[in-house]
């Protein structure tokens, strides 16, 4: 049994949090699985940023460079 490869990365948005994921892993977005753990959480007055959005991206086996 091979053991998945994810990384958790964090953002802004989920955007940005997918592309800091993507560029770490160095993968196209075809590659992956995208699961959000978390939303943003709106700071004082609704002002951004109090908590950013976490992702977890799994690379979808089969289609990862480094494994084949």
């Amino acid at each position: 049994m091979k053991k998945e490869r994810y990384i958790e990365a964090e953002g802004k948005t989920i955007e940005e949090a997918v592309k800091n994921a993507l560029q770490i892993l160095k993968l196209p977005r075809k590659c992956v699985k995208i699961k959000t753990l978390s939303e943003e959480k709106k700071g004082l007055f609704g002002m951004p940023g109090a908590k950013p959005v976490k992702v977890r991206v799994t690379v979808i086996a089969g289609r990862d460079p480094v494994s084949a």
